[in-house]
C-alpha cells in the first residue's frame, strides 16, 4: 500500500489558478529553520496529503465566484495578511496532523471500519461511494463538491526517493508563488463566518443521502411510493372501507376542517398520516400532529423519521424541554412538528408572534376529547381557537374514539363530522360478579345476560390469595395469548403481577425462556446493574408490570416485550390505555375505580377497547370484575352515552381564560374589549356559555378578567381619543409570562423567587438553581423524609449550606425535624419542599443513576424520573420568562445550560447520542462503546452492524435509530445553510470575530 498521494499539476491549469497550500506559512522563505522540520518523511506525505485533501475539497466547492479561494498572481506586492478563516483550518489541520491518530475516519464508527473498508472499490474507481464517505482504503478521504471522491489530481508515485524528491520540489514551488500572493480585498470578518459554516455543513451533508424525484401515482394524490412505505414500515397492504371513504370526503377534497370518531384499534391514526403526508409532499406545506403525551409524542416521532428521510421532510420533536421557539425557517424541506398539548400552544404563539402562522397547511390532534380534561383541555381550547382566528387557509382535523357532543364540537371548529362503529376485530364486554359473568347485552333487562359460571377450582388458601379469580381469568389466555390486567394503583399492579407468578405452574417458566432471561439482562443494563425485585420475580414467568413507577428505559422494554409476546401479561393503570397502542386477546379490569374514584364512561372504554389484536384474534374480550354493592353504578357505567366534552377555560377561577386574553393581547390578536369579546364567542367556552356559566354573560366575565389582569399588572389600557375605547398593553411583566407560558396561578411566586434569588445567588453549584426551576405543581406530589432531608443537608459545602439559609430554611430547623422535636419557629411548606425537591435533582444531576437516588431519598425511581423531565420542561419555561425582563439577565446564560443538564441528565459525551429520538442513556452507552461516538456515525451507520454489536437490540429499533440520527443531521444541515444564506445578507463592515492576530482564545 501507497504511503501518501502526491500532487500532480494539471497541463491544463495556469499559475494564476494554483491555490495556496500553506496560506498560514507566508515567512517560510525567511525561516528555513521551519523547512527543517519537514525533514521526517512521514511528517511531510502526512502533511502534503492533508493540505492536499484540504484544497481540493475547498477549491471544488467554488463559492461565490472564488470569493472563498485565493487566488496567485503572478505579479504584484508580497502579501502580509492571510485570510483569517484559511489561518484557523490550517491550524486545525496541523494539530490533527501532529496527533497519535487520523481523524480522517472520524465519520465512520470503528464498529463498521472493517466494513467499509471490505466494501470500498479500488482507488482508480471513481465511483460514488454510499453516503458519499471518501477513499477510505488508505485512511486518506477526499471529497469533491458533489461528495464523490477525486482522483484525477492525485496519483500514487512507487519510488520513495522520487516521491521524497516531488513533494520537496513542490513545497519550494509553493513558497515561492505564496510570496507574490496578494490579499482580496473582502470583510474578514464574514468570510470567517462563511468558512466556518460551510465547513460544518460539508461534514453534515455527508451523512445525508441522495433524494430521488417523486413520482406522482394514484394513492390518495400522493407518490405512488408512499403506498410501499406504508407496507415496508407498518406492514399494511390495503386499506380499511372506512378508510377509503374517510380520505375521500368532498370535505377532505374541498380542505375543511373535519372531525371524525371511531372505536379504538379502528385504525385513524392511519388516515391522520395519510393527510399530513398529503400536505407535507403535495401541498408543500408545513404540519404541527399535537398528541397528549411526552411517551406518544418519542413514539410517534420514531415511527415517522423513517418517512421522513425516505419523502425527504423534517420530523421534529416538541415535547418536555425539547423545542426552538420559534422554529427554524426552511428552504426547502418542509416540518412536521409533533407536540404535546403545551409545547403546541407555544409553537403556535411563537408562530403568529413572528407572522409565519400561514406556513402550516394542517394541524392534527389526537385524542380530541382531552378539550375537557382540565388545564391540559383548557390550553387545547386556546390552541384551536387560535388556529381559527388567525387564519383562514390552515385546516382542522381532530379524531377521538369517545366523543358525545358532537354538535358543539362541529361549531366551534367549523368542521364536518364523520363517524364509523368499525372495529377490526369483535369486541365482546363481560361483567364478573362472584363466580357469574354476564355478557353486556344492550338489548337485555339491566344491560347484562348471563353468560357462563366460572370454572375453577380454588382451594381455601388460593381463596384468601385471589378472591376475585384474577388468575383463573388469566390462565384461560395466557400465555399462548397476551392479557392486560388494569388496576386501581400502582402498588396493586405489582401485587396482582406477583400474586399470578406465586400460583402458576412450572411450565410457565418454559416458554420463551431464552428472550425472558435477555430482557431480565437488557432492564439490568439500563439499570447499571440493578433489577426491581418484582420483576427479577414475575419475568421468567412472562408476567410484568406497566406503571409511572418504571424509568422510561424500562418501560420501553417492557413494552416491546409485550408486542413481541415474549411477556404474555401486564398488570397496568388506566394510563396505559391512552398511551402506547398495546393490544390483548382479553382484557380484565381488577375493579370498577381509578384509584378512589369510580371509573367514567371514556376510561372504561379505552380500557376495553384494547381487547382484540388486528390480523391475530377473531374476537377480544373485556371482563369487568364487581362487587355486590357496585351493581347499580356499573349498569349505569355500561349503559350510559360518552361523557359531554366541556370547555376548562374557567377551570381553576378562570385563571386559564384570564391568561387566553393575556396572550391575545401579547400576540395583538386583539387589543379592545369588543375585539377580544369576539375571539373568546368563538371558543368551545363561547359556545358552550350559556350552561356552562348562567349567572354572567360571557361580556361580563371577558370585562372582569381583564379588570383581573390590569390589577395584577400584566396588562394596562389607554383610552383612543378617536375611537373612545380601551387600547390593551401587556406590561413586560405580562410578555414575559405568557411568552414562557407560565400559569398564572403562580407566576408572582415565580417572579418573587427570582427577584429574591439575585439578592444572594449561590454559584458554586448548580444547587441553588435547581430550587429556582422546580415546578410549583411538583410540590406537594413528594413528602420529606426529614432524616434523609438532614442527611443531604450536612453532606453539602458550607457555600452550599447558605442556599437553605438565603431560602428561609435554617439548619436549626432540619435537625429538629429530623430527631422528632417541636419547631418553635415554622417555615414555608411550599419553600422546604422545593428544596427537598431541588437535593434530589442535585445528587441525581451528580451522579446520574436514577436507581441509587431513587434508594437514597426512598422515591420511586420512575417519580424521580418524572420528576426530572417536569423540571426540564419547567427550566425552559422559566428561561424563556427571564429573556423578556432586563433585571433578570444574569440567569439566562446560567439557565441554559441547567436546561441542558436537567434533558439529559448524562455524562456529556453521551448528550448527542441522546439527542435521537429513542435513545436513552442506557443505550446511548451502548452505542459509545461499540464506537458510535457521535451523530454522525450513528447517520453513517448501517443497522445491520449495529444489531451485531449492540446486544438484544431489534433490526427495527437499529433502523429507526439510524432513521432518526439521519433526520437530525439532515436538520442541522438545514439550520446552518440558513445561517449561511443570512450571513450572505449582512454587510460587510461588522467589527470582526477575531483579533487582528488572528488569534482565538
Amino acid at each position: 500500500m501507497m504511503k501518501g498521494p502526491h500532487l500532480q499539476r494539471d497541463p491544463s491549469e495556469s499559475n494564476d489558478s494554483e491555490e495556496d497550500l500553506f496560506g498560514e506559512y507566508d515567512s517560510f522563505a525567511e525561516d528555513p529553520s521551519l523547512l527543517d522540520d519537514f525533514e521526517n518523511q512521514d511528517k511531510l506525505e502526512q502533511c502534503h496529503n492533508t493540505l492536499l485533501c484540504f484544497s481540493l475539497d475547498h477549491k471544488s466547492e467554488n463559492l461565490n465566484h472564488n470569493e472563498q479561494i485565493v487566488k496567485h498572481s503572478t505579479g504584484g506586492e508580497q502579501s502580509s495578511v492571510i485570510n483569517s478563516w484559511e489561518k484557523t483550518h490550517s491550524l486545525r489541520l496541523t494539530n490533527k496532523i501532529k496527533g497519535k491518530r487520523e481523524d480522517f475516519l472520524d465519520v465512520i464508527p470503528c464498529s463498521q471500519m472493517l466494513c467499509y473498508e471490505d466494501s470500498n472499490p479500488p482507488a482508480d474507481d471513481v465511483t460514488n461511494i454510499d453516503l458519499h464517505l471518501g477513499d477510505i482504503s488508505n485512511g486518506l478521504p477526499c471529497f469533491e463538491a458533489n461528495g464523490a471522491r477525486s482522483s484525477s489530481n492525485v496519483t500514487y508515485l512507487r519510488n520513495s526517493s522520487e516521491k521524497r524528491k516531488s513533494l520537496k520540489d513542490n513545497l519550494k514551488s509553493t513558497l515561492a508563488v505564496n510570496a507574490t500572493e496578494q490579499t482580496p480585498q473582502m470583510s474578514r470578518t464574514k468570510e470567517l463566518k462563511k468558512a466556518i459554516l460551510l465547513e460544518q455543513i460539508d461534514a453534515a451533508k455527508q451523512t445525508v443521502e441522495n433524494s430521488y424525484d417523486l413520482d406522482l401515482g394514484p394513492f390518495y394524490g400522493l407518490p405512488s411510493r408512499v403506498r410501499n412505505l406504508i407496507n415496508q414500515f407498518r406492514g399494511i397492504k390495503r386499506l380499511y372501507d372506512w378508510q377509503h371513504k374517510c380520505l375521500t370526503l368532498t370535505s377532505l377534497k374541498e380542505k375543511k376542517n373535519l372531525i371524525y370518531s371511531l372505536p379504538t384499534s379502528g385504525g385513524k391514526t392511519l388516515v391522520a398520516e395519510i393527510l399530513i403526508l398529503q400536505e407535507l409532499l403535495c401541498r408543500q406545506k408545513d404540519v404541527l400532529m399535537i398528541l397528549p403525551y411526552v411517551a406518544i409524542v418519542q413514539e410517534k416521532v420514531r415511527g415517522l423519521a423513517s418517512f421522513g428521510i425516505e419523502l425527504d421532510f423534517l420530523v421534529e420533536e416538541y415535547a418536555g424541554s425539547r423545542g426552538r421557539f420559534p422554529p427554524i425557517k426552511r428552504r426547502t424541506k418542509k416540518s412536521l412538528y409533533i407536540s404535546t398539548i403545551e409545547k403546541g400552544h407555544s409553537l403556535i404563539n411563537s408562530l403568529i408572534e413572528t407572522g409565519r402562522i400561514n406556513d402550516l397547511g394542517l394541524i392534527v390532534v389526537d385524542e380530541l376529547h382531552m378539550l375537557g380534561e382540565g388545564r391540559r383541555g383548557a390550553i387545547l381550547e386556546m390552541t384551536l381557537s387560535k388556529i381559527l382566528y388567525t387564519s383562514e387557509s390552515i385546516q382542522i382535523i381532530g379524531m377521538s374514539a369517545t366523543l358525545n357532543n358532537v354538535a358543539e364540537l362541529q361549531t366551534f371548529l367549523k368542521a364536518e363530522y364523520y363517524t364509523n362503529n368499525f372495529r377490526p376485530v369483535e369486541l365482546k364486554e363481560f361483567v364478573k360478579v362472584c363466580d357469574r359473568i354476564y355478557e353486556v347485552d344492550s338489548n337485555a333487562e339491566n344491560n347484562l345476560t348471563f353468560s357462563r359460571l366460572l370454572n375453577c377450582k380454588y382451594s381455601s388458601n388460593m381463596m384468601k390469595i385471589d378472591p376475585d379469580h384474577v388468575i383463573a381469568l388469566a390462565t384461560e389466555v395466557i400465555p399462548a395469548n397476551s392479557c392486560l390486567v388494569f388496576c386501581p394503583t400502582k402498588k396493586n399492579c405489582e401485587n396482582v403481577a406477583e400474586m399470578i407468578c406465586k400460583c402458576l405452574k412450572k411450565l410457565y417458566l418454559e416458554h420463551k425462556e431464552t428472550e425472558k432471561n435477555n430482557l431480565i439482562a437488557d432492564l439490568r443494563n439500563t439499570g447499571n446493574g440493578a433489577l426491581c425485585s418484582v420483576l427479577k420475580r414475575t419475568i421468567p414467568f412472562g408476567i410484568a408490570y406497566h406503571h409511572s413507577g418504571l424509568t422510561s428505559d424500562e418501560r420501553k422494554l417492557i413494552e416491546d416485550a409485550y408486542s413481541s409476546g415474549v411477556l404474555c401479561l401486564l398488570a397496568c393503570t388506566s394510563t396505559l390505555a391512552a398511551g402506547v397502542n398495546l393490544p390483548a386477546r382479553r382484557v380484565i379490569l381488577r375493579a370498577p375505580y381509578v384509584a378512589n374514584d369510580f371509573l367514567k364512561r371514556a376510561q372504561y372504554k379505552q380500557m376495553v377497547g384494547r381487547a382484540g389484536r388486528a390480523g391475530i384474534d377473531s374476537a377480544g374480550e373485556s371482563i369487568l370484575i364487581i362487587k355486590e354493592k357496585d351493581k347499580e353504578l356499573v349498569h349505569e357505567l355500561i349503559s350510559k352515552p360518552i361523557e359531554n366534552c366541556y370547555s376548562n377555560l374557567m377551570h381553576d377561577s378562570g385563571k386559564d381564560f384570564q391568561s387566553l386574553l393575556l396572550s391575545l393581547i401579547g400576540l395583538k390578536i386583539a387589543k379592545t374589549t369588543e375585539e377580544i369579546y369576539n375571539f373568546v364567542s368563538c371558543t368551545l367556552f363561547g359556545v358552550q356559555q350559556s350552561h356552562l356559566c348562567k349567572v354572567k354573560s360571557l361580556w361580563d366575565v371577558t370585562k372582569e378578567s381583564l379588570e383581573c389582569l390590569v390589577d395584577k399588572g400584566l396588562i394596562c389600557g389607554n383610552m383612543c381619543c378617536e375611537t373612545d375605547q380601551c387600547i390593551f398593553h401587556v406590561s413586560k411583566l405580562g410578555h414575559a409570562t405568557y411568552k414562557g407560558s407560565i400559569d398564572l396561578a403562580c407566576f408572582d411566586l415565580l417572579y418573587s423567587d427570582l427577584k429574591k434569588g439575585l439578592e444572594g445567588l449561590v454559584l458554586e453549584s448548580f444547587l441553588h438553581l435547581l430550587y429556582l426551576v422546580i415546578p410549583y405543581d411538583c410540590v406537594g406530589k413528594f413528602n420529606p423524609d426529614w432524616m434523609v432531608y438532614f442527611r443531604q443537608y450536612s453532606l453539602l459545602s458550607p457555600v452550599e449550606q447558605k442556599v437553605a439559609a438565603s431560602v428561609g430554611i435554617p439548619e436549626s430547623f432540619l435537625a429538629r425535624k429530623a430527631s422528632g422535636q417541636t419547631v418553635k419557629t415554622s417555615a414555608d411548606i411550599m419553600t422546604v419542599n422545593k428544596l427537598y425537591l431541588s437535593f434530589i435533582l442535585y445528587t441525581l444531576l451528580k451522579e446520574t443513576d436514577i436507581w441509587h437516588v431513587s434508594a437514597k431519598f426512598n422515591i420511586p425511581r420512575g417519580s424521580v424520573q418524572n420528576l426530572l423531565s417536569s423540571s426540564a420542561s419547567f427550566s425552559s419555561s422559566v428561561l424563556h420568562f427571564c429573556e423578556e425582563l432586563d433585571e433578570f439577565w444574569a440567569y439566562k446564560s446560567l439557565l441554559q445550560e441547567v436546561t441542558k443538564k436537567l434533558t439529559y441528565c448524562a455524562k456529556s459525551e453521551l448528550i448527542p447520542l441522546m439527542e435521537v429520538t429513542g435513545v436513552m442513556e442506557a443505550r446511548a452507552k451502548q452505542l459509545y462503546n461499540a464506537g458510535y461516538t457521535s451523530l454522525a456515525h450513528l447517520a453513517n451507520a448501517d443497522p445491520e452492524v449495529i444489531v451485531k454489536k449492540i446486544e438484544h437490540l431489534s433490526r427495527h429499533q437499529a433502523k429507526q435509530i439510524v432513521f432518526s440520527a439521519k433526520m437530525l443531521v439532515n436538520e442541522k444541515a438545514e439550520a446552518l445553510q440558513q445561517e449561511v444564506d443570512e450571513l450572505r445578507l449582512l454587510p460587510p463592515d461588522l467589527p470582526p470575530l477575531i483579533p487582528e492576530n488572528g488569534e482565538i482564545n
